[in-house]
């Protein structure tokens, strides 16, 4: 196979995404929220679990804490309890009192709307940051959560699609320099989407993907075995 150059590269990867915006034409967070507090909230507890299963808890926990104020006075045991489902209960416990002493502390309460002022809070990183950027401020973000290490990865759309622990933050840029501030945050989001749906770790479903014709990890022999020598991408 020829190597593919940067610029067919790119085309390429705004041809795959034209395919991924009409397959997922209205894309949203999956973590529900009224606030930029309950978002950043419900974003650190998606580590490690589903946003479907954040959502059973968050309700209860918002609630009873709706202010940054509230959760950092709250007795730990009782938020444990609310947010035991999720797995970590005890260290996600401290990592949420943190942040709420943080914001009330340092910001009056309100989240922050920088990158460089969020990745200062307590169990935030660039991942969170940009979820909340993106989608409680409107601030162009590129969350890089597993599903888009791996699709892009398979769909090679980045340089280091062999390695199995790529840097996030330069996957971040990479993808970022090749698409327009304004579709970052949706673009996420699709890749996210592709990946739940159709593109999963163990058994990605080739048979049924819509970018199964120019994915490289699709092609020959790895569509017919369903793309198992691609699960470290």
């Amino acid at each position: 196979m020829a190597r593919e150059s940067k610029r067919a590269r790119i085309a390429r990867m705004h041809a795959e995404y034209a395919i991924l915006c009409e397959r997922y034409p209205a894309p949203k967070c999956a973590l529900d929220f009224a606030n930029p507090l309950q978002l950043i909230i419900a974003t650190v507890l998606s580590a490690q679990t589903t946003d479907k299963r954040v959502n059973t808890v968050t309700p209860e926990l918002f609630a009873r804490f709706p202010e940054a104020a509230d959760l950092a006075a709250a007795n730990p045991q009782d938020v444990e309890e609310i947010i035991r489902p999720l797995g970590f209960f005890r260290s996600k416990t401290k990592h949420l009192m943190g942040l709420a002493a943080a914001l009330d502390e340092r910001f009056g309460g309100e989240v922050p709307r920088t990158m460089d002022e969020l990745v200062t809070l307590p169990g935030v990183g660039r991942k969170t940051a940009n979820v909340v950027l993106g989608n409680a401020f409107g601030v162009p973000g590129f969350p890089v959560d597993t599903h888009v290490m791996r699709v892009t990865g398979r769909l090679r759309w980045r340089s280091d699609w062999r390695i199995a622990k790529s840097d996030p933050v330069a996957v971040e840029k990479e993808i970022c320099d090749c698409f327009p501030p304004e579709t970052w945050t949706d673009l996420s989001h699709r890749l996210i989407f592709h990946g739940r749906d159709v593109c999963h770790a163990r058994t990605p479903d080739c048979a049924n993907c819509p970018l199964a014709d120019t994915c490289p990890s699709a092609s020959g022999q790895f569509a017919q075995s369903g793309v198992r020598a691609w699960h470290t991408s």
